[in-house]
């Protein structure tokens, strides 16, 4: 099972599970600020669920790409929406401040403040 690192916790998943469902289920903090209420519920659409991903993923679907062009996100950061990626394998993950995580600072704990 691989496994995922994300805000100093440790979660397996199942091979071809979706990231944003396994870091959910895991009571992980996927989203920042008022993101954690007003999201897409992984459509894809809104963005809120960028993350830095280190590891074998799924590669970007169509409606992933249109989304990471449209500001506040710049494709150049390289991010992934996690309600658009399946595990592949060992991961780790990264989650940037800002309503987007298109911020410079990262969520690095597992502390829930709202910023």
């Amino acid at each position: 099972m691989p496994k995922i690192q994300f805000a100093g916790a440790s979660v397996e998943s199942l091979e071809g599970a979706n990231l944003r469902n396994v870091l959910l289920r895991a009571r992980l903090p996927l989203y920042n600020g008022a993101a954690r209420a007003l999201h897409c519920r992984g459509l894809g659409s809104c963005g809120t669920c960028a993350v830095q991903i280190e590891g074998d993923v799924s590669e970007p679907t169509a409606m992933e790409k249109v989304r990471l062009r449209v500001p506040p996100h710049d494709r150049q950061r390289g991010l992934r929406l996690a309600c658009q990626v399946n595990v592949l394998g060992d991961l780790q993950v990264t989650k940037y401040a800002g309503l987007f995580g298109q911020g410079d600072s990262t969520v690095t704990s597992l502390e829930r403040e709202w910023s």
